[in-house]
């Protein structure tokens, strides 16, 4: 009887670690930045419905879980249905999630599409990138305080790579590119370890609003994996200034335009 009872609970092992193990897939999440600096405060539509509203100048949403495939998304003043400034179509893939940034003058206003990289940090880091969505602001090169260059000409809609980072307090400068001007002071802000953050430059370097920086705190260890506001009606975080030190590490780190979403935009 024992050698039956050990036969079988051999071959369940065995079953048990024959058996392919699935992950489980979630569906694509997607947030929405207001960074259009002469814009009204919005509503972000999708398929029809409001997935969220009243998002202001510099209010950054949180994720809204949505199913995949193709959708229809757009982006009209808060309260109304017309006119519908942005209108694009995205076509969304599970276990991604998308960042749309709402750039340009109100007359030149056009989605911005990001695909997101929210796996978290390696213990005692966190990652960082940087959005340039100030319209009228010329190329920025992104230097220490007083110090080097370590990422040059990054014009707008320009957008850099998360880069891994000691956490920590650092200060940076964005200067006209190419100059000692400083166009954005980014001095002493902690990025605290297993975070991950974007950093929008927002506003106008000739006019109101100011240039300035916010940023998003995309996921994070201590929440649990990324901070998702799942189905229609999420509510609004707005993304406080922020004056942001940039912990960059490696030379030869180069600022790229974002990885493109499949997306139609309808003029």
């Amino acid at each position: 009887m024992k050698r039956l009872l050990s036969a079988v609970a051999g071959l369940a092992l065995a079953l048990s670690m024959s058996v392919p193990v699935f992950a489980q897939t979630r569906g694509p999440q997607v947030r929405a930045v207001h960074a259009s600096p002469d814009a009204p405060a919005v509503d972000v539509w999708v398929d029809g419905n409001i997935a969220f509203q009243n998002a202001p100048f510099t209010g950054i949403t949180p994720y809204a879980e949505l199913g995949q495939g193709m959708r229809n998304i757009q982006v009209v003043p808060t309260g109304a249905t017309e006119p519908v400034v942005i209108e694009a179509d995205l076509d969304l893939q599970s276990d991604t999630d998308y960042t749309i940034v709402a750039v340009g003058l109100l007359a030149d206003i056009e989605p911005l599409v990001l695909v997101d990289n929210n796996s978290l940090p390696a213990e005692g880091m966190a990652h960082v990138r940087f959005v340039h969505a100030s319209p009228d602001a010329p190329a920025v090169d992104i230097a220490v305080t007083g110090g080097p260059v370590l990422f040059g000409n990054i014009s707008f809609q320009g957008v850099g790579d998360y880069l891994p980072v000691d956490a920590g307090t650092y200060d940076l400068e964005a200067r006209l590119a190419g100059t000692e001007t400083v166009a954005l002071s980014l001095p002493g802000t902690r990025l605290q370890e297993g975070t991950v953050y974007t950093v929008y430059a927002m506003g106008l370097a000739g006019g109101e609003p100011a240039l300035t920086a916010a940023i998003s705190v995309d996921a994070s260890r201590a929440a649990g994996m990324t901070l998702p506001a799942t189905g229609e009606n999420a509510a609004l975080i707005v993304a406080g200034l922020f004056s942001a030190g940039l912990a960059l590490v490696g030379l030869g780190y180069i600022f790229s335009r974002p990885e493109p979403a499949k997306v139609r935009v309808k003029n």
